[in-house]
């Protein structure tokens, strides 16, 4: 996650503020009640608790009213982005094609994600070919709905995985154990050695990592939801993101 002192502003710009936003994501995205969602609902139509001013109804209690989908939800900044820049300030109210929104949306969120990680990079083990590839990310943000639609972010995607996994062996060293995509969902991890570990793509269900050293693990992509992160040291783990936190117990 960024730190506040980034001077350039670029902290704020890959943080939700949904107060910059108009609901996109309770609007133009689906949900499914078995995901963490109070109902199922299909994409572009309004959430049930969306008021008429765009904020949620029920923003204080989702956990408890049954919307936990909701609160471990992140855009990365992309849906400020999005109404500010690539719709000029207008709302999903204004727009005819909200099926094109919706998909600009998922692209823009995609490009967030990103460069969160890119940007670690830049500050834990700069990398130019990383460096080039964040400029170019921060370039095509601000490009219009169809320049972003045909953009091939799957390509784009594939080179930033590329560099991040370059990165994240560059930090952890050499030797660290490799459990990338392993299925320890419900596992006892309690006393493993994990500092320094390949979780990339792990999952990680419901497994007890309490007090465990996960510095400078890569969690890249690890599914934690329920897991029981108490205690366990993560200020130096690699590529944790906020809707991962959520997820897990802590």
């Amino acid at each position: 996650m960024l730190p506040d002192s980034l001077g350039d502003g670029r902290a704020a710009a890959l943080t939700a503020d949904c107060s910059a936003c108009t609901g996109l994501c309770c609007v133009l995205l689906p949900y499914r009640r078995d995901d963490g969602f109070g109902a199922d609902k299909p994409g572009q139509v309004p959430c049930r608790n969306l008021l008429a001013d765009d904020r949620c109804g029920i923003h204080a209690d989702l956990v408890e009213k049954g919307w936990s989908g909701c609160a471990t939800f992140e855009c990365f900044g992309a849906g400020q982005h999005l109404t500010a820049v690539t719709y000029g300030g207008r709302s999903w109210r204004e727009v005819e094609d909200l099926g094109e929104m919706a998909a600009v949306l998922s692209a823009q969120r995609l490009l967030h994600e990103m460069l969160l990680h890119l940007e670690e990079v830049d500050r834990r083990s700069p990398d130019p070919a990383a460096a080039a590839l964040a400029e170019q990310l921060w370039t095509l943000r601000d490009a219009p709905p169809l320049e972003l639609l045909t953009a091939d972010l799957d390509e784009l995607h594939e080179t930033c995985g590329e560099l991040l996994g370059a990165a994240s062996l560059r930090v952890r060293g050499p030797g660290r154990p490799d459990h990338s995509r392993a299925d320890l969902a419900g596992a006892d991890l309690r006393g493993a050695d994990l500092r320094g570990a390949g979780l990339r793509g792990a999952l990680l269900i419901g497994a007890d990592l309490s007090g465990v050293d996960l510095g400078p693990a890569d969690l890249l992509g690890a599914d934690l939801r329920g897991a029981d992160l108490r205690g366990a040291l993560l200020d130096d783990a690699l590529f944790l993101t906020g809707p991962q936190l959520a997820a897990a117990r802590r």
